[in-house]
């Protein structure tokens, strides 16, 4: 099959750039919403920076376009492109993975219930606990949702709140088994899939009703965007949150559309050789005895490891880790202060490996025993790992420990001298 375009002396035929289910992951990354220029044949689409959009006659636009607020070609091709890719029938996106958060939420009417893990992004955790209320909805977290979601849920219910791994201790939750708790109340669940990126986990496949990423992560890659996006199938979702996107007006800039478009080209490519690196750099932590404990679904080791193989392509792990040190918030400081490679900064999923503190950076809005409660210390570190050569990683890694150790000797020998 294929698809007519012009060049302006009749129709040129190109490969088909519709998602098919024939068509794999690799090849929906590089053509899913990507179709040639009709005009000049161009491959790569052009930036529409337009915001406005000319009208035949009164209430007739020339295309399917008519302020860019409400669309966009470069937001329309970005949200097919994911669409595609999540296996879903719908995505809209958003300025930033926040956004997507806070509209979903005020797509809730007053007086509802929203149950969520306990373990989540700081900056959702701030959402729900601080903004959330103000319109109504309110959140109670659980560290053990698989255990006791059945009791927590009420009459008011309408959503259940996962993130699968969860940021930042990498805790998996089985989505199929909440979904078909969640589905017989008629409660949707929402999957975050920020850490794995559609390439690893479609959670919609496992029974969820809407999954969403912060762009700015995997999905981009290159940590030049912010954006965010949900993906889904129910018509009336559809409806709902399209109206809230455009009466908010949270929308990306075409410009970053197209960046983040760019980047999903490859996000096979950049999502299997981080998962590969942070294979590797989470048995080598595992294996050195200045480390506590290693959170990555893709060792063995961790508890929930038949979650990752069930849920996860391959049952592979994902780019990102944490781990505890050894010495305290002290040797976690100093160790994200020693790396070379890795940079000591918040975010992740881009090309870049990176490192921090989520006590003191990424999670230090929440509250300490509620941050410990749910596994996040003062000496865990996370780690976004990059696309750099493995054995360089592992090295930065094992030089970045030494250099802890050898320091917390000097300082206990000084101590024990009497200075």
């Amino acid at each position: 099959m294929t698809v007519p375009e012009t060049n302006g002396h009749g129709p040129i035929e190109t490969p088909p750039r519709a998602p098919s289910p024939v068509h794999k992951f690799g090849t929906l990354a590089v053509h899913a919403g990507s179709p040639h220029d009709p005009v000049t044949g161009a491959v790569i689409e052009p930036i529409s920076l337009s915001t406005t959009f000319a009208q035949t006659s009164v209430g007739v636009p020339v295309g399917e376009h008519e302020y860019t607020r409400s669309s966009n070609p470069n937001r329309w091709n970005f949200e097919r492109s994911i669409a595609a890719l999540e296996k879903a029938k719908y995505a809209l996106a958003f300025a930033s993975g926040s956004t997507t958060t806070a509209i979903i939420l005020q797509s809730l009417a007053a007086g509802s219930h929203v149950v969520s893990v306990s373990d989540v992004y700081g900056g959702t955790h701030r959402y729900f606990t601080k903004v959330a209320s103000a319109h109504g909805v309110r959140v109670t977290f659980t560290p053990s949702i698989e255990l006791d979601v059945e009791e927590l849920i009420t009459s008011e219910t309408k959503l259940i709140w996962i993130e699968s791994p969860s940021n930042p201790t990498l805790s998996l939750v089985d989505i199929r088994a909440i979904a078909d708790i969640a589905h017989k109340s008629g409660i949707m669940v929402v999957v975050d899939n920020t850490f794995m990126s559609p390439y690893i986990q479609n959670p919609l496949e496992h029974g969820a009703d809407i999954v969403v990423h912060s762009v700015t992560k995997y999905i981009n890659g290159h940590s030049d965007v912010l954006m965010g996006v949900a993906a889904f199938n129910s018509d009336s979702l559809f409806e709902r949150l399209k109206f809230l996107q455009n009466a908010i007006g949270a929308v990306p800039s075409p410009f970053d559309c197209w960046l983040a478009h760019r980047g999903v080209k490859t996000l096979h490519l950049r999502a299997r050789e981080a998962s590969k690196n942070a294979q590797v750099i989470a048995e080598a932590l595992e294996a050195s005895p200045h480390v506590i404990a290693v959170n990555y679904p893709g060792l063995d080791s961790h508890k929930q490891r038949k979650i990752a193989i069930k849920q996860h392509r391959n049952g592979m792990g994902g780019g990102m880790l944490s781990f505890r040190i050894k010495g305290g918030k002290p040797a976690a400081d100093r160790f994200c202060e020693a790396t070379q490679i890795f940079t000591l900064a918040e975010s992740l999923g881009g090309v870049e490996s990176l490192v921090e503190v989520p006590a003191s950076m990424t999670h230090m809005g929440i509250p300490k025993e509620q941050r410990e409660a749910a596994g996040v210390f003062d000496d865990l570190v996370r780690v976004s790992c990059g696309v750099e050569d493995a054995d360089d990683l592992v090295a930065d890694i094992r030089q970045a420990l030494e250099q802890v150790v050898v320091r917390e000797q000097k300082v206990s020998n000084g101590v024990a001298n009497g200075h």
